[in-house]
């Protein structure tokens, strides 16, 4: 059975300009994984990053408006985000999270000469060999 470790350095190889991918656990905020080839992409880098993916995904401001959208529908309306991608000066950020798995968001960052269509078939190809991986 392949590792998580093994996943996300596949996907490093499969996408030209790729830096980095990681696990990330959205209930705690933890790097469950990560595989990178960026010297400067520290721990505390690395820990940065995960956070702020969790806020994009389920911060305070996302759980205010799910509670407005569940007033508002007369249902429950939770954890509504399931993909983002962000875009900055020099990279492109692909997130998702893994089906069946609610907690777990897979993380892919790559240069911006990344084609976008291969970014998300990479993230999309990982993620149903992750979700058994994953807590």
């Amino acid at each position: 059975m392949a590792k998580i470790d093994d996943v996300l350095a596949g996907v490093l190889r499969d996408v030209d300009g790729a830096l980095g991918c990681a696990v990330v656990d959205l209930s705690s905020g933890l790097l469950l994984a990560v595989a990178h080839n960026v010297p400067y992409f520290t721990t505390s880098y690395l820990d940065a990053v995960a956070a702020a993916a969790v806020d994009m995904m389920r911060g305070k401001n996302v759980r205010a408006v799910e509670s407005l959208l569940s007033s508002q529908r007369g249902k429950p309306v939770v954890n509504m985000i399931k993909e983002v991608q962000m875009t900055t000066e020099n990279t492109y950020h692909f997130m998702a999270v893994i089906p069946g798995k609610d907690d777990s968001l897979i993380v892919l960052i790559t240069h911006k000469k990344t084609n976008l269509g291969m970014g998300w078939s990479a993230v999309r190809r990982a993620m149903p060999i992750l979700a058994p991986l994953c807590p």
